[in-house]
């Protein structure tokens, strides 16, 4: 039988470094001194959840909620599902998962990403949805495309698409990615080098689903995101928990 009174320690040995040598940026974005404790905000533990409201069916698909009538973005069409589950194995209904990634030629529509290959003008890159009872979501988009970053001389990205997922408060989101499986750029990328455990990185990697492909349109990718739940990160402060 579960207690939901006591709370999972996080895994530092599970969880990656904030300071990697590989990793440039590391340096520059890890913690300087030691961590502290703060209280969240009436407002962040009430406050009405971010993006939750005016979700067009459209916006789960990336094919079309950006590309000019009557035509499609190039790349591999594929569909990018799973669900969001707490630690105990139990879906998360009416979760917001947002998703954002480089389009086919792998470049950003972004203004600083000043990578050689072209934006394609049917394609924004961006897309939301909300988890269903059961904590399914789905996307429809074109498989990224890697490309290179400034860490080291010739570091290249493997394909990946980032996920935002909110809870049930302005507070609770967890930003994460996914890479697909076969990319043999996933064990060269120093960014994935600072996660210690291979299994841990297995769990970023969504493998091949033929059985929810479409035949002659698109190939299917499976990918669970697991959240810790009621069990989440010990406060040291709030020993009752969430």
């Amino acid at each position: 039988m579960d207690n939901f009174a006591e709370y999972y320690q996080r895994d530092r040995e599970w969880q990656p470094s904030a300071l990697s040598s590989g990793y440039k940026t590391s340096v520059a974005r890890s913690p300087q001194y030691a961590l502290i404790s703060l209280e969240n905000t009436v407002s962040e533990l009430t406050g009405p959840r971010f993006g939750h409201a005016d979700i067009d069916p459209l916006d789960k698909d990336l094919i079309q909620n950006f590309a000019n009538s009557g035509e499609s973005p190039i790349g591999e069409r594929i569909i990018l599902h799973g669900r969001v589950l707490d630690e105990n194995r139990r879906p998360v209904p009416n979760a917001l998962v947002e998703i954002w990634q480089a389009n086919a030629g792998g470049r950003y529509r972004h203004k600083k990403d000043t990578y050689l290959a072209p934006i394609d003008p049917n394609f924004g890159g961006c897309g939301r949805t909300l988890t269903d009872e059961q904590g399914y979501y789905f996307f429809r988009t074109i498989k990224p495309g890697a490309y290179p970053w400034r860490n080291w001389v010739n570091n290249w990205r493997p394909a990946h698409i980032h996920f935002s997922v909110f809870g049930e408060a302005f507070a609770q989101r967890l930003v994460t990615q996914c890479y697909f499986e076969g990319d043999p750029l996933i064990d060269k990328c120093p960014i994935i080098k600072t996660i210690p455990d291979s299994k841990a990185i297995d769990m970023l990697v969504a493998p091949l689903d033929l059985n929810a492909s479409v035949p002659l349109d698109s190939l299917a990718y499976k990918f669970d995101i697991v959240l810790r739940g009621r069990r989440s990160t010990l406060f040291e402060n709030r020993l009752e928990g969430n």
